[in-house]
């Protein structure tokens, strides 16, 4: 008895380890679970590959009960064919014509009630048995549904639609809405969820969107319901007319009751107050039609009045017929309004002069203001081209002897060449050209324009010496007042000394052009000797520096010729 009992044990060892060795194409695992959606074929699979030398006699499936029994689905033996097992027959089948080839099982149309655990057994010889489990999880598609409710403006607050849906496994609920309201998430004993929305109705909420949306494994995206909330509320009826002007003897003439209520309007009815319609009236629907030409007697209140499922509303229009043509209204009406389109232009034309005027104005100032500064900016630059001079106090020799006088006529000529090397006075040709008082006439002669020319550099730096005398010797501030004075003037500055405070009955004292060119300068003094002296006595007492120019002095006996001449 012990070497059978060992025989045995050996044995299911082998089988064991055989059944562990088994390779299956499908399923790769031992335990799998998969889904399948009711009302669909489903496929449950079972592949095993055999190895050199062994061979596959049976392939059994069973349904592993709750209990742990095995209810027996299909078997397929190599040499005994297939059967199929109680309430399963005609509702599966092997996949594969060769069971023992490819095992996998067909539930040719899925039920809830085949939702569980399956079991594929195949029988190898000579390694044995070896098996696989499938879990297997019906689903269903949802079904679902919403459910609106009656509302009537002004209702309390309270449900306005419901949102119901079946399926396995339980659905999800939600609302896509912009309405502000409450939800509340229900579920039912038969697996029936829903979703109810609440809130208190209005009339602008009438025909807003209130969508459900169903969520389930089986969908790929939520399902929407569309749905639009419909909130009932009486008639609001109102009375239109093509005519703004109602003339007797007017055809065809008409009112429009028209209503915004929901539902719909169930009656619409005409009257007059204070008594019947006139003849001559036909009410179609919302339209009162004068099928005659207008009275004057058809004046009056007429009256409209609205009924639908919630309630019944009226609303009065009252006509007043007046005598006289369309056409002259027409030409009124016209007339009035051509009126109004030139009292709008003439506005409009103001308005613009006036606009126009202003930003005149606003440039003629600014304009003023530019000027005013480029003047202001003219004037420092003046000064200081006035008041200032190089630090080059060298002259030529040849610009020193080239001092000339000489008129364009070639009346009179007064030239450095006529002065003494010494000292000398200039010497006046006798054959110049003289005014009736007796005096010279001087002026530059064109062909000594050039000569004049070449003389400009040392007249500029006389004209420098003199001012820096003028600022040692009186002060710059009292200099520069002369000249702001001058310029503010419009008459050129004349460069005769500032007349000074008299102490002791003292006059003024005069400009000493003899001392500033001879005295002061000792290289001018140097150069020219005491004939500088002399030069700058005489200068000083007939001429005075103005912008660099020589000009005469007013009280001199020489009569000049009317243009300024610029020696």
């Amino acid at each position: 008895m012990d070497l059978i009992s060992t025989r045995v044990v050996l044995t299911l060892l082998l089988i064991t380890v055989a059944s562990v060795q088994g390779d299956f194409l499908e399923p790769v695992e031992p335990d799998v679970t998969q889904h399948s959606m009711t009302e669909t074929q489903t496929r449950l699979p079972c592949h095993y590959e055999v190895k050199e030398g062994e061979q596959v006699v049976q392939v059994t499936w069973n349904k592993i009960l709750p209990n742990g029994d095995k209810d027996l689905i299909i078997m397929a033996h190599f040499t005994d064919g297939l059967t199929a097992f109680g309430r399963y027959s005609g509702r599966v089948k092997f996949e594969n014509n060769v069971p023992t080839r490819n095992s996998a099982l067909l539930i040719l149309k899925t039920e809830v009630s085949d939702e569980g655990s399956y079991n594929c057994k195949i029988s190898t010889f000579p390694r044995g048995n070896f098996e696989r489990n499938i879990n297997l999880e019906v689903w269903s598609a949802p079904i679902s549904e919403v459910v609106p409710e009656t509302l009537v403006e002004d209702q309390p607050h309270g449900l306005v639609a419901t949102c119901r849906a079946t399926g396995r496994p339980a659905p999800i609920l939600s609302w896509d809405t912009d309405l502000q309201g409450e939800s509340q998430f229900l579920v039912s004993g038969s697996g029936t969820v829903s979703s109810q929305f609440s809130l208190k109705p209005l009339r602008s909420m009438n025909g807003k969107k209130l969508d459900c949306l169903v969520s389930h494994p089986s969908l790929e995206k939520p399902r929407r319901i569309s749905h639009n909330l419909v909130v009932q509320y009486p008639p609001d009826p109102s009375i239109s007319s093509p005519f703004v002007l109602w003339q007797s003897g007017m055809e065809k003439a008409e009112l429009m009751c028209e209503d915004k209520g929901n539902p719909e309007p169930l009656s619409i009815t005409w009257k007059r107050k204070g008594g019947e319609l006139p003849d001559g009236v036909s009410m179609t629907g919302k339209k009162l039609t004068f099928d005659r030409a207008l009275r004057l007697n058809d004046s009056g209140a007429y009256e409209c009045e609205v009924t639908n499922a919630v309630g019944t509303r009226k609303t009065t229009y009252v006509i007043s017929v007046i005598t006289g043509t369309p056409d002259n209204m027409l030409v009124i009406i016209i007339g009035a309004a051509a009126g109004a389109a030139v009292l709008m232009l003439i506005v409009v034309v103001l308005l613009v002069r006036r606009h126009h005027r202003k930003t005149t104005k606003r440039l003629q100032c600014e304009l003023k203001e530019k000027t005013d500064e480029i003047n202001n900016l003219s004037r420092q630059s003046s000064f200081r081209r006035l008041y200032s001079y190089s630090s080059n106090t060298r002259m030529p020799d040849e610009e020193s002897d080239s001092l000339r006088i000489s008129n364009r006529n070639g009346n009179i000529r007064v030239s450095s060449r006529n002065f003494s090397k010494k000292g000398s006075m200039p010497i006046l040709d006798d054959d110049i050209e003289r005014d009736n008082l007796g005096r010279p006439i001087i002026g530059l002669d064109e062909g000594e324009s050039v000569a004049s020319e070449d003389m400009g550099s040392e007249m500029d730096y006389h004209r420098r010496k003199i001012e820096a005398h003028r600022m040692n010797a009186y002060g710059i501030e009292t200099v520069l007042k002369e000249s702001n004075a001058s310029v503010d003037s419009g008459h050129p500055a004349s460069l005769d000394p500032p007349k000074a405070q008299q102490d002791d009955h003292i006059g003024p004292r005069g400009l000493d052009l003899g001392h500033m060119v001879g005295g002061d300068s000792p290289y001018l003094g140097e150069r020219y000797g005491n004939g500088n002296v002399q030069i700058s006595k005489c200068m000083s007492d007939h001429f005075y520096y103005s912008n660099g120019s020589l000009r005469p002095k007013p009280h001199n006996g020489i009569l000049m010729s009317p243009k300024p001449t610029i020696i």
